[in-house]
């Protein structure tokens, strides 16, 4: 299943959807465009903490025969969950609540992958910051085939916000790591558990892997040091249904 974002162009245009609380994923301004309307838009989208790119009128060229005059935004087509109110949601549901936090995830394909086997495995959503990830676009919708809108997807200002809040309603987070001697299968996941993937290339931040309560990792038999981040996922995710099988 594929559905393609709305584009929509014109700073005005893009001024008056944020307004109306659409959901803009992102935000594509030329460089070294200035007026007063520009302005505005750019008190606004950071205001809002909308992901922005500044490019060159080439690239907005091909993203677009329409005349964009120097603005392009992409409407998601998913619509974003409340935080708090997924969390409490759950918590009151009567389930034992699994939460994937994804920490600077930047390749869409490993989001698509993270989706597709996150709602696969029961989990209860994904948490995503506002600013600095992948975005969700038509190709990780694509590549979660159809996944993304039957799980819960909600964003954050701040992944430690939101990490401080799941500690503070008995949920463990977990990071994936391979910065620890302790592997997934010492964890107890039959507990409250979210769970924090890292950057394809860097890994779970430092300041995540300081406030986290527990570190685990995959054991690794062959030569290479690290997994893609989406069978890394899968793996963990996994053996949370074996364990609360």
């Amino acid at each position: 299943m594929e559905k393609k974002h709305l584009q929509i162009f014109g700073t005005r245009a893009i001024i008056e959807a944020i307004e109306a609380g659409k959901e803009i994923d992102k935000v594509y301004l030329q460089t070294g465009l200035t007026n007063n309307l520009t302005s505005e838009l750019n008190t606004l989208i950071k205001k809002k903490g909308i992901q922005t790119s500044y490019v060159p009128i080439q690239k907005l060229n091909k993203l677009t025969q329409q005349n964009h005059q120097g603005a392009i935004a992409n409407i998601s087509v998913i619509k974003f969950q409340d935080f708090e109110e997924l969390v409490n949601k759950t918590i009151a549901s009567g389930v034992t609540p699994l939460f994937i936090l994804l920490d600077q995830l930047s390749d869409v394909r490993n989001f698509g992958a993270i989706i597709r086997t996150a709602e696969c495995t029961g989990a209860h959503g994904i948490i995503i910051p506002k600013k600095g990830g992948a975005p969700l676009n038509a190709i990780a919708i694509k590549t979660s085939a159809g996944a993304a809108f039957n799980i819960p997807i909600a964003k954050v200002d701040h992944l430690k916000d939101a990490i401080y809040y799941l500690q503070g309603s008995d949920i463990k987070v977990i990071a994936a790591t391979e910065k620890t001697e302790n592997t997934l299968y010492n964890i107890d996941f039959k507990q409250p558990t979210a769970i924090v993937m890292g950057r394809e290339d860097s890994g779970v931040s430092s300041g995540i892997l300081k406030i986290v309560d527990e570190k685990a990792k995959l054991p690794l038999m062959g030569s290479i040091a690290s997994l893609n981040v989406s069978v890394a996922c899968g793996a963990f995710l996994y053996e949370v249904v074996r364990q609360r099988l």
